[in-house]
């Protein structure tokens, strides 16, 4: 049986991801910050819960010790994440942006990916079909900055990281413009929709591909 660890699932597209993956046969682990939160969530799609903060050496290292302990890892995906709005839903423009608030959402989404990679690593390493999923994003508005930013490092690190271990099958996704907490719920698609790709690439066989940037339409170039 796939064990498979999703980052920030107790909503969005991680929630309707450790549902899908759940039902397809796997052992899901569904990390999140708030325990109350993520137990109630892993309790309704048959997950196992774990607190983790991907901003947090101390939290990741526990994470991982933990699912060590319960037999290893097969899939890592990569979701949690920041883009970094004002209270009144609006997006953060480069005549706003500060070094403080892009500080934090790099945190989040990129060096909680990296942090995340480092401790789960020798895990998947010992899997007989190891994936990661790292979560990516299409967008591209001039209005904002530090999102796209992070995601294009998110891009440039998954690159470098399927070069640096090939037996592992290393991706970025681009779910598509999805109505989740995560942008006021302006997105045009539901969360079912955006999760078809995660799911997919989390489901790779030996012959799938690495190093990629994948849609729900096909690889895209960046």
């Amino acid at each position: 049986m796939t064990t498979t660890l999703i980052t920030g699932a107790n909503k969005g597209l991680g929630y309707e991801t450790a549902r899908q993956l759940a039902g397809a046969g796997h052992t899901v682990y569904l990390g999140a910050r708030d325990a109350d939160l993520g137990r109630r969530a892993a309790g309704q799609v048959g997950a196992r819960f774990v607190h983790l903060d991907v901003t947090d050496d101390a939290s990741v290292a526990a994470a991982a010790k933990m699912i060590e302990a319960d037999g290893g890892l097969d899939v890592l995906i990569n979701n949690a994440g920041l883009e970094g709005r004002t209270p009144d839903n609006v997006v953060i423009g480069p005549a706003d942006e500060t070094a403080a608030h892009m500080q934090a959402l790099f945190d989040a989404n990129v060096f909680g990916m990296v942090r995340m990679l480092h401790a789960f690593l020798p895990l998947l390493l010992r899997s007989a079909a190891p994936v990661v999923v790292n979560l990516s994003s299409g967008l591209s508005r001039t209005a904002d900055l530090a999102y796209p930013a992070s995601k294009t490092a998110v891009n440039t690190l998954t690159v470098q990281y399927a070069k640096a271990f090939p037996g592992i099958k290393i991706n970025a996704v681009d779910p598509g413009y999805t109505a989740t907490d995560l942008n006021g719920r302006t997105g045009i698609q539901t969360v079912e929709q955006g999760a078809e790709i995660i799911v997919r690439m989390a489901q790779l066989g030996p012959d799938g591909p690495t190093g990629g940037y994948f849609a729900a339409r096909g690889r895209l170039t960046w």
